[in-house]
């Protein structure tokens, strides 16, 4: 799964700073990048804020997007796109036509929920024109011991997209790094929980 697209249909759901890190540990398999076509740019000015001469590369999303990631398939073997917060944009679709897997990122939040019924809707469109593509939900800022929490995964059993066996913790060392221009994987022994719960997400995803 060499093109891996990260979408959601709302804001907030942690789309980017998944994007991020999860590029970060597949760069650990082989070559990898991030294309930012969020309106925000928020993978950019991530990159922007590193000191890293070896960081992790990030390009900016053009209009012929799909042309973008041929091109960009030349030099990286995992190609992670941060999608538009909507599925109803067309380099959302554009990014789906050309993608291996879509992660989705989910809160646990009934809204969060609600929204999964249009990304489910969009990857059937999709999949008429590019019937390999993947689907993985990812319940993602997890509170161990919240009840939401927990009940949030039975909620998903009802969708009609398969729900990564790992879910992604609320950690503060997830905002701290992205402050600092950095992955979870950068930050030593604070951030070593948080990257080994991203290595077992990978290899579900590679496998």
């Amino acid at each position: 799964m060499s093109i891996i697209a990260i979408a959601t249909n709302k804001g907030g759901a942690g789309k980017t700073t998944l994007s991020i890190n999860l590029a970060a540990g597949l760069a650990h398999h082989g070559s990898a990048a991030i294309l930012d076509a969020d309106p925000q740019r928020s993978a950019l000015q991530w990159h922007a804020m590193s000191s890293n001469p070896e960081a992790l590369p990030v390009f900016e999303a053009s209009d012929e997007i799909r042309e973008q990631i041929v091109e960009l398939q030349k030099d990286f073997q995992y190609i992670v796109t941060d999608c538009p917060p909507s599925v109803e944009a067309a380099q959302t679709y554009d990014v789906l036509l050309s993608s291996d897997v879509v992660l989705i990122p989910v809160q646990p939040s009934p809204m969060d929920l609600w929204a999964t019924t249009y990304i489910e809707d969009a990857i059937v469109q999709v999949r008429e024109h590019n019937p390999s593509l993947a689907a993985m939900l990812v319940i993602n800022q997890v509170e161990v011991r919240s009840t939401l929490s927990k009940l949030i995964g039975d909620a998903l059993t009802e969708v009609d997209v398969p729900v990564a066996a790992t879910p992604i913790r609320r950690r503060a060392i997830y905002r701290t790094s992205i402050l600092e221009g950095r992955s979870v994987y950068e930050m030593g022994k604070r951030g070593a929980e948080a990257a080994a719960e991203l290595d077992q997400l990978i290899d579900e995803v590679i496998k």
